[in-house]
């Protein structure tokens, strides 16, 4: 297929390499610092576009994976923007973790430009989009969905159709929801453990094969007993995704006084200096 990348950040970037090498495919990537598509270009022999509108010209499937829901309307509108330059039929995927209210947006504006939209969020990390192993959660028509799953393939391991435009960014939050919990959990138990004068190497050995276990704690209690958070996923992005999840909760009634307390103890960590430090921080907040 012709696909175009729009968003060549840290996860951007080795998705849209993946479309070339893994996939095969045509790609024609645009990214606002034009140094980073010129690099991109000349590791992946792909091309690069000067607008996103350029980029999404002839494409078949457009992808894009920014920062906010902000910076998704700033990509999408205007004459410069994804959708001045989307041909009719072809297929707008966003990856960006943004509100559900917004995919929505997007699906009708999409669809009233003659093409078809999908909210796609993805759950991995960086090291999972550099793995191709990512799991992306998707919203919109089942036709669609078939259509680029086969793309979608290239840097993913799991790839599910959540239900219509807006639920592969609520179950995104769902996945957010947990991670927060988890994380929490993770760093009370190993501060507990240190207090106790534990070797937490031993315990982790046993309970991570019990129903204690999780990707978190096989993959960070190592580098969170040693105090190391310079890795992995953003302290300031997972505050916001996890302001996504609070103000989407406000509109459907759920209650979230977990999730709504981690927020703050982020908060705390942000102030502690940790905005970008890797989300098991929450371990430095117990024992500063």
């Amino acid at each position: 297929m012709k696909v175009a990348f729009v968003g060549l950040g840290v996860m951007g970037y080795p998705m849209a390499g993946h479309l070339a090498g893994k996939g095969g495919h045509d790609v024609a990537v645009y990214n606002r610092t034009a140094a980073k598509a010129q690099s991109w270009a000349s590791e992946h022999r792909g091309r690069v576009a000067h607008s996103p509108r350029e980029a999404a010209m002839q494409a078949d499937v457009v992808f894009m994976c920014v920062g906010n829901d902000d910076d998704v309307r700033g990509v999408v509108y205007g004459d410069d923007g994804i959708l001045a330059g989307l041909s009719p039929q072809a297929i707008l995927v966003d990856h960006t973790t943004a509100s559900a209210t917004l995919a929505r947006e997007l699906d009708e504006a999409v669809t009233a430009k003659n093409g078809r939209f999908l909210d796609a969020p993805v759950s991995g990390g960086q090291a999972g989009a550099q793995n191709g192993v990512l799991t992306v959660m998707v919203g919109g028509g089942a036709d669609t969905f078939e259509t680029v799953r086969p793309v979608l393939d290239s840097y993913a391991r799991m790839v599910g159709l959540m239900g219509p435009a807006g639920s592969g960014q609520l179950a995104k939050m769902m996945n957010q929801i947990c991670i927060a919990g988890l994380v929490e959990g993770l760093a009370e138990a190993l501060h507990f453990g240190q207090q106790a004068g534990l070797d937490l190497g031993n315990v982790v050995d046993v309970i991570s094969k019990g129903a204690a276990g999780s990707w978190q704690m096989e993959n960070r209690h190592k580098s969170m007993a040693e105090g190391r958070y310079d890795f992995g996923f953003a302290v300031e992005w997972m505050r916001k995704d996890l302001g996504i999840c609070l103000e989407e909760a406000r509109r459907n009634g759920a209650k979230l006084p977990v999730t709504a307390l981690v927020d703050q103890f982020y908060a705390e960590v942000e102030t502690m200096g940790g905005r970008r430090w890797d989300t098991s921080s929450l371990l430095a907040r117990l024992t500063r």
